[in-house]
């Protein structure tokens, strides 16, 4: 497969500047792999980035160990991924575009995390995914997990398998105790791992045919090797016509692609203050609260990328990575994104285990107000009066997106009211994805966080604290690294989730 772009906007790629002239260099040296595209002080990152160019080929030496993993844990079991960032995305998309079931535990709400045990434990197969093997996401439910089959009396080396980069403190620990571990290219960014082995473990569990994923993949490729393809002019289409915002209509065939490309867009160029926020709507027509490029992948947006879901993958990664040239960026580093985990450490050792009582400014109804004004109306209107001129507004959701997933008709009743670009995320997930865009980028976002209260607790092995101390902690942590950058925040915390959810978008109605 190929990919064909479209759309009113193409007619605006002037071929002969100096801009497309330099995008058309870049692309050649893409293609050898040059890690000097992006200037010499990144030259040492992208150095050990780039064998994403290599994977739809060199990832069919997976394809052997691919087979016995399929065989031994794919037949008929219950799929649970523990990760975060590129380690869950691109396999929730995979599983939803292939009509796979899979649970994709990328949150430390309680409420969340009880979802992942509602299944038959005899069933379940645990994949853990950490490139770094110490993401405290991922610890914490691999700890948990490893727990529960034990305590049902089940071996975990039978139900859990593991992902994650050779030597990693993950890696050495999970091979120590005899569990069976698949090692990812470590000069691969955990964004750019679709078609590593983060992607591919989860598909061969699910029995989607990898070799398929990748042969389509490898003829998307050698598209982009060409002098001229549809990666350079999107790349210079995104740089020339959005100052900042990019709108992305979902994919009925390819459900989550938005999430996946919000997250490559997001943390590849928000920093040193620039880059480009994708806002991902919910349909076509829906408000995204400015003059924005809207980009589809079937018939509707300014743009059109059309091509099967491998190819969507290698084409938007080398898009991103040209778009860092346009922007004269590293897209391969994330130099603000241990911010806000910093600050959860910070919190955690203060806590020592107990969560303090909060004290809100005010209680309106089942919402608590932990900002500036006494009702929730009044606190919405300061929210959107804070947002700076071409600025944007994001809703940071620490909730559970199945049970609470009414919360994200908020956005596009904010983008109405407010006619500015809102974004949504579900926290800690977003942290992984747009956390670095929100400390790095364009320094012009309002933050609104939404908490809530959890109906059971999960203590976390080995730790001093559970998943709401935890989740509370990222939070707060998120919280406080935005305030050091002196952005608006406003909290919101809920009591009854439910309840106050409908009170809030009642509320939101009626600004």
């Amino acid at each position: 497969m190929t990919v064909e772009i479209d759309g009113e906007l193409l007619a605006r790629v002037d071929r002969s500047s100096p801009l497309y002239r330099t995008l058309v260099s870049a692309n050649a040296k893409l293609k050898r792999k040059d890690p000097f595209i992006w200037g010499e002080s990144a030259a040492p990152e992208a150095a050990i980035r780039l064998n994403w160019v290599d994977l739809p080929t060199s990832s069919l030496t997976l394809i052997p160990e691919l087979e016995e993993i399929e065989a031994k844990f794919g037949a008929g079991n219950q799929l649970i991924l523990c990760g975060m960032g590129g380690s869950s995305l691109a396999p929730e998309v995979l599983a939803a575009t292939y009509g796979k079931k899979i649970f994709i535990l990328d949150s430390t709400d309680p409420n969340y995390l009880s979802h992942a045990l509602k299944n038959d434990l005899k069933k379940s197969i645990v994949l853990v995914s950490s490139k770094s093997g110490s993401t405290i996401e991922t610890s914490s439910q691999r700890s948990f997990f490893e727990d529960q089959f034990n305590a049902a009396g089940l071996n975990p080396k039978e139900h859990m398998i593991f992902c994650t980069d050779s030597n990693s403190p993950l890696d050495v620990d999970a091979r120590k105790n005899g569990f069976h571990v698949v090692n990812a290219d470590p000069n691969v960014g955990g964004r750019f791992s679709a078609l590593s082995a983060f992607g591919l473990v989860p598909a061969a569990i699910l029995g989607i045919k990898v070799d398929d994923l990748l042969q389509s993949a490898h003829q998307t490729l050698g598209q982009l090797f060409e002098e001229f393809n549809p990666a350079i002019d999107l790349a210079y289409l995104i740089a020339t016509q959005s100052e900042q915002y990019l709108a992305f209509t979902d994919s009925i065939s390819m459900p989550g692609l938005s999430d996946w490309i919000e997250q490559l867009i997001a943390e590849s160029t928000g920093k040193d203050g620039t880059g480009r926020l994708p806002i991902v709507i919910e349909t076509s027509d829906a408000t995204i609260g400015s003059n924005q490029i809207r980009i589809g992948f079937e018939n509707s947006g300014d743009l059109q990328v059309r091509g099967d879901l491998a190819s969507q993958f290698i084409f938007w990664e080398w898009t991103t990575a040209l778009l860092g040239t346009a922007l004269n960026i590293d897209p391969f580093n994330q130099p603000n994104v241990t911010e806000a985990k910093e600050q959860t450490g910070r919190l955690l050792a203060e806590w020592n285990g107990l969560i303090p009582n909060f004290t809100s400014i005010a209680i309106d109804g089942e919402i608590e107000i932990f900002g500036e004004k006494h009702d929730v109306l009044d606190e919405l209107r300061k929210i959107i009066h804070s947002i700076p001129i071409n600025g944007y507004l994001a809703i940071t959701a620490y909730l559970d997106r199945i049970e609470d997933l009414e919360i994200y008709k908020l956005r596009e009743i904010l983008a109405k009211k407010s006619g500015r670009p809102v974004t949504f995320g579900w926290g800690p997930r977003f942290l992984h994805s747009t956390g670095q865009f929100h400390k790095g980028g364009q320094p012009n976002g309002s933050f609104l966080q939404l908490t809530g209260e959890v109906e059971r607790d999960f203590m976390i092995p080995n730790q001093k604290f559970g998943f709401k101390a935890l989740l509370m902690a990222q939070a707060l942590g998120d919280a406080r690294a935005l305030k050091e950058r002196n952005y608006p925040v406003s909290r919101l915390h809920f009591r009854n989730r439910k309840i106050a959810i409908a009170q809030l978008i009642e509320l939101a109605n009626r600004l």
